[in-house]
């Protein structure tokens, strides 16, 4: 519901007019349509309806009206605590938010600034001066959904003792098959505080997934952290079937059916920020397996400077996304960071004047502003499906989370050719490599060399823990092969292991990347259906930085080791 669209005979349209966001004539055409429609609809929600303005710019006019500012919120920008300081039925039904709230002083979120009735009523429940915001409806649904527990949104700062956290399970005792047992066992306070436990340490580690596995006579929970499985503890194998249950109880699963693999998600909330997870359930010979993959929002949108690109590199990708139409591919194996890629360019491309729309599966992360369509293959609503749809909502900047078929890139093709630039992922070994993927998925070899712009191939390589960083010497061989790739090499760095990085010697991980920009000769030769050696060779002449070659320049720079390095570039 918009505000209402008047204040003191100044009206919204001529608003809209005086900051050149509407023409005359468009403004006679909507009056025209609210009069034909019995003036049904306020005006702004005509302009919206006739897709002349958007909500942000009828809001944003409105508070120019009322003389109040206008705000984009997001989740970041919103305070939890001072939410907390009105009934959650009460932010729902008026569709307000608090945003700030300094000594006596509330600022309140809201979308009909004209309602001064309700900002009576929030200072009498407050007892707060209260001091308006305009934003849109949107924005506010958004950021209260975020951060407002419901019946599908679990708060995981309840701990056991850390110092002990499986103690209190022994008291348990195993259950049966009844489906009734499971489910009270899944409910008691101690499987409750093992699965909190789980997670909440697996977020405050830094760690990708959780592994539950049973084995044949224990169970063990591994934490995936910077690319690599380390195990955390062993619960008590009989606590299996119960921590099953709770974790698919919070999932929404069929806690009855063991015998067929689950999928399904969760949100949870740690010290008030949210945080997904993504459960997935598969039988074995000893019992369930379980992985959750962790999905933290509050991280996956970096700054592109953040991600590791080179200096030359990140200003030739940030022509390349700049550019108006084609496609843009960024290929690697699972687990290399290709979404946060994505993510960040996108974070960056997002503006006002343009309209950017993304198919995924699943969407990883809310991102304001940015119109996010869920795949779902179940009713026909494909990759491809859903781009054919998209292609008349009018984008300028499509992302899809992934070319999986011919049908799909064919699209994509078409989508880039037609003036739109389409970001999506292909799983390749290599930049050249991606070139040849589509070839062989049906794209003719023409289409190829004119739509696509660049191909990003990248991987992801742990980082010496700077705590117990310190120089070695290595193998004379070793040595040899990394500074033929990239000079001599004054000093090898490794770390040795500490209480920081659980003697691993690494903390966090940096990207290595190989970008590949075809020129007229390369094109050229696309449409001949080149192997991938002969697309290696040419990207080479053409002074294309290889992975290996990324990598080792980050050996040179002492961030990460020369194993590591190869170890990702092995293919």
């Amino acid at each position: 519901m918009l505000a209402t669209d008047t204040k003191c005979g100044l009206q919204i349209g001529q608003l809209l007019v005086s900051q050149g966001w509407l023409t005359e004539e468009n403004l006679h055409k909507a009056l025209d349509y609210q009069r034909r429609t019995g003036n049904a609809m306020l005006l702004g929600e005509v302009l919206q309806e006739l897709h002349i303005c958007t909500e942000e710019q009828i809001m944003e006019a409105l508070a120019i009206g009322y003389g109040v500012p206008f705000a984009r919120i997001s989740p970041r920008v919103a305070d939890p605590k001072v939410i907390d300081i009105l009934p959650r039925e009460f932010l729902d039904r008026h569709r307000v938010l608090p945003l700030f709230k300094v000594r006596n002083r509330l600022t309140l979120a809201v979308n009909e600034p004209a309602n001064v009735f309700l900002l009576e009523e929030v200072g009498r429940m407050t007892g707060c001066e209260v001091l308006v915001v305009c934003a849109t409806a949107k924005d506010i649904k958004a950021t209260l959904e975020t951060h407002l527990p419901s019946a599908n949104i679990f708060a995981i700062d309840e701990m056991l003792d850390e110092e002990n956290p499986t103690g209190e399970l022994a008291m348990i005792e195993e259950k049966g098959d009844d489906i009734a047992d499971m489910e009270a066992a899944a409910q008691g306070s101690p499987v409750i505080k093992l699965v909190n436990y789980l997670i909440f340490h697996a977020v405050r580690e830094g760690a990708s997934d959780i592994h539950i596995e049973p084995d044949d006579n224990f169970l063990r929970v591994r934490y995936r952290v910077d690319g690599s499985l380390y195990e955390k503890i062993r619960p008590p194998y009989k606590m299996l079937p119960a921590i099953s249950s709770r974790i698919k109880i919070m999932a929404r699963l069929d806690i009855s059916e063991r015998r067929l693999p689950q999928d399904g998600g969760i949100h949870v909330l740690m010290e008030n920020q949210p945080i997904d997870l993504r459960v997935s359930t598969m039988p074995g010979q000893n019992g369930e397996k379980i992985v959750i993959r962790i999905i933290d929002n509050r991280n996956i949108l970096v700054n592109l400077e953040k991600l590791g690109f080179a200096y030359e590199t990140l200003k030739q990708w940030r022509k390349v996304i700049a550019s108006p139409n084609g496609i843009v591919l960024v290929t690697g194996p699972t687990g290399s960071g290709k979404s946060t890629t994505l993510y960040s360019v996108l974070n960056e491309l997002n503006a006002d004047d343009v309209n950017i729309s993304t198919v995924e599966d699943p969407v990883e992360f809310n991102l304001p502003r940015v119109n996010q369509f869920q795949v779902n293959e179940q009713v026909g609503f494909t990759f491809s499906a859903a781009l054919r749809s998209l292609l008349r909502q009018d984008p300028d900047i499509i992302m899809l989370g992934e070319i999986r078929d011919g049908e799909t890139s064919r699209v994509a093709v078409q989508a880039a050719l037609t003036g739109h630039l389409v970001l999506s992922t292909l799983h390749t070994n290599d930049a050249p490599g991606a070139i040849t993927r589509l070839l062989n998925i049906g794209v003719e070899p023409y289409l190829v060399s004119a739509s696509v712009m660049a191909v990003l191939a990248q991987r992801l390589v742990r980082k010496i823990c700077t705590n117990c960083k310190a120089p070695y010497d290595v193998a004379e061989g070793t040595r040899v092969m990394a500074e033929r790739v990239a000079g001599p090499i004054e000093t090898f760095y490794h770390g040795v292991g500490c209480a920081k990085c659980r003697n691993s010697g690494y903390s966090g991980r940096i990207g290595i990347y190989e970008l590949l920009v075809p020129d007229d000769a390369m094109r050229d030769k696309i449409t001949a259906a080149p192997s991938v050696n002969e697309l290696r060779a040419m990207a080479a002449e053409t002074g294309m930085v290889t992975l290996r070659q990324d990598g080792m320049a980050k050996v040179k720079a002492g961030i990460t080791t020369v194993e590591e390095v190869l170890s990702a570039t092995a293919a």
